[in-house]
């Protein structure tokens, strides 16, 4: 009996590595990639405070401090296709109602309404700055058209002209159902007119181990 039973215990613990490393490697890629989202989360809510503060990332200098802050998902300080592994977008942008378009220079109707405000009640573009590895995606909250006929001009510095703001649909930003300005029975709640929100987006390569995964990709945004 003995000498049949000589092996077992190597064929058992066989059978059980079988399990128990699959099991480790998915607990490891699981908190590899919980890590990675943290961060990412970090990196948006540290881009989003310091843009609504005025901070301009279109400088070296401050771009560099949010690739410090990345550093552990691969943020870089450059942009482009290739850049790093992670992304941030950052994005102001303001609603259209009334006084904007009148104080444009736009005219008004009898009852006071301003006349040829494509926009008017809608979000739209104020700016847009882009770091990190432009390949990662683009922003949940669309972006302002650059080709067409309603095409928007973008400065250097990721500002969009009130002219595109006020008269041109190509820059409308889209909002998923997040409308923090409203007009009910004629009382408006939220923003003042002329209030600006900033948008922080971050996005990150996770780590990637197949099959458990194959291609993971971190998200988070802020609003300020």
């Amino acid at each position: 009996m003995k000498k049949r039973s000589r092996g077992v215990a190597i064929i058992e613990f066989a059978f059980i590595v079988l399990v128990l490393v699959p099991l480790l490697l998915g607990t490891a890629e699981m908190g590899i990639n919980m890590v990675s989202a943290l961060q990412t989360i970090q990196l948006a809510r540290d881009a989003g405070h310091m843009y609504a503060r005025g901070v301009d990332f279109t400088q070296l200098g401050n771009d560099q401090i949010l690739a410090s802050i990345g550093s552990g998902i691969g943020m870089s300080a450059t942009t482009g296709a290739g850049s790093g592994t992670a992304l941030v977008i950052l994005t102001q942008v303001k609603y259209v109602d009334s006084a904007a378009c009148i104080s444009y220079g736009l005219p008004t109707d009898l009852f006071g309404n301003p006349i040829g405000c494509t926009n008017l009640g809608q979000w739209v573009f104020a700016q847009r700055i882009v770091i990190g590895n432009t390949s990662m995606g683009t922003s949940n909250f669309g972006s302002p058209l650059t080709s067409g006929p309603n095409g928007v001009t973008i400065a250097s510095n990721g500002t969009i002209s009130q002219s595109d703001q006020i008269t041109n649909s190509g820059d409308q930003a889209t909002f998923s159902g997040i409308n923090p300005y409203q007009v009910v029975s004629g009382v408006v709640s939220g923003l003042p007119s002329g209030q600006s929100l900033y948008i922080a987006e971050a996005e990150a390569q996770g780590f990637k181990m197949h099959p458990w995964a194959s291609n993971p990709v971190s998200y988070s945004f802020g609003i300020f």
